[in-house]
C-alpha cells in the first residue's frame, strides 16, 4: 500500500498553517519548506507534528518541486497553507491509496470560500488541480503564473473537493489581481503576444459573460456578480498592462524571470532582517 507524503511551502503563513496541517493529520508524513517566515509559522509547523525545512525562495515552481524531493515517500499531495483536505477528500484519497493507483496524478475539484459563502459558479469552480501525483511521473513545471503538475502519464479525477480560504476580503482579491496581471503580461510580452484596442474591448466584456452567465454566476446573487466584474476587470488590466509594456518598455528592460529574481533577493533579504 503506497504510502502519503503532504508537502506545503510557507512564507509568513501563521494564519493558516495550523488548520492545514490538522486537515492533513492523517496523512503518513507531512513536510513543510518554509523560505523565511518571520512570524513562528515553522514552530507552530514543528508543534502539528510536520517536518520543517527552510531554505531561500527560488520560486514557486522550484520550491514545489524541492518539497517533493525531500518527502520520505513517493506519493505527494501538494497542499498551500489556505487550503483544507476536507473528511470525504481524505476518506477518498486514502482509499485510493490502499492499492497501487491506476493513474501517476490526479486532479482534485478545488472550491473558494470569498464573500461569505463557498462559490461553486463562475470561474472559481470547480478549478481543478492536480495536486495528489506519484513524483516519479510527475513534477511542478510552468514559469511565472499557472504553475501546474505535468504527469508523464494518465492523469485521473477524484470526485471530492478541496476547500480554499485564498481571500481575506474583497481588498485583498483587488490586490492579487495587480499583482497577478503584471506577472500575466510579462510573460505574454515575452512570448510575443501583442494587445490592441480589439483586446481591451472584446475581451473583458466576454469575460464577464462567461462568468455571469455561462458558468452561472448569477446563482450566486451579488458575490457571483462581484466576483464575474473582478474576473473581467482582470482581463482588462491584463491586456493594459501589456499594451503598456510593448509601448513604453524601453530595450534592456528585465524580464520576468529577472524579476522575480530580485523579488526572491529582496524577500530573503527581509526575512533574514538584513
Amino acid at each position: 500500500m503506497p504510502k502519503l507524503s503532504v508537502t506545503i511551502i510557507t512564507l509568513d503563513e501563521a494564519d493558516h498553517i495550523a488548520a492545514a496541517l490538522e486537515s492533513a493529520a492523517w496523512a503518513d508524513e507531512i513536510v513543510v519548506v518554509d523560505s523565511g517566515s518571520r512570524d513562528g509559522t515553522p514552530d507552530l509547523a514543528r508543534a502539528k507534528g510536520a517536518r520543517v525545512v527552510t531554505r531561500d525562495w527560488p520560486g514557486y515552481v522550484d520550491q514545489k518541486n524541492y518539497a517533493a524531493e525531500i518527502a520520505s515517500h513517493d506519493w505527494i499531495l501538494s497542499l498551500d497553507a489556505d487550503e483544507r483536505i476536507p473528511p470525504a477528500l481524505a476518506a477518498e484519497i486514502g482509499a485510493l491509496l490502499s492499492d497501487e493507483p491506476p493513474m501517476h496524478a490526479y486532479r482534485i475539484p478545488r472550491v473558494t470560500y470569498h464573500l461569505g459563502r463557498w462559490i461553486r459558479t463562475t470561474d472559481f469552480y470547480p478549478d481543478y488541480q492536480t495536486r495528489l501525483y506519484d513524483r516519479r511521473a510527475a513534477r511542478w513545471r510552468g514559469r511565472y503564473v499557472h504553475e501546474s503538475v505535468d504527469a508523464d502519464g494518465p492523469v485521473g479525477r477524484l470526485r471530492h473537493e478541496l476547500e480554499h480560504y485564498s481571500y481575506r476580503d474583497l481588498r485583498d482579491h483587488l490586490d492579487r489581481v495587480n499583482r497577478y496581471t503584471t506577472l500575466a503580461a510579462r510573460q505574454m510580452h515575452e512570448a510575443g503576444r501583442r494587445a490592441g484596442p480589439i483586446d481591451l474591448l472584446l475581451h473583458p466584456p466576454a469575460a464577464f459573460a462567461r462568468n455571469f452567465l455561462l458558468r452561472r454566476g448569477f446563482l450566486d446573487g451579488t458575490a457571483g456578480l462581484t466576483i464575474s466584474a473582478v474576473n473581467a476587470y482582470a482581463v482588462f488590466l491584463k491586456f493594459a498592462k501589456l499594451w503598456e509594456l510593448q509601448n513604453t518598455a524601453p530595450a534592456g528592460t528585465k524580464s520576468c524571470q529577472e524579476h522575480e529574481d530580485d523579488v526572491a533577493t529582496k524577500t530573503t533579504k527581509i526575512a533574514k532582517g538584513s
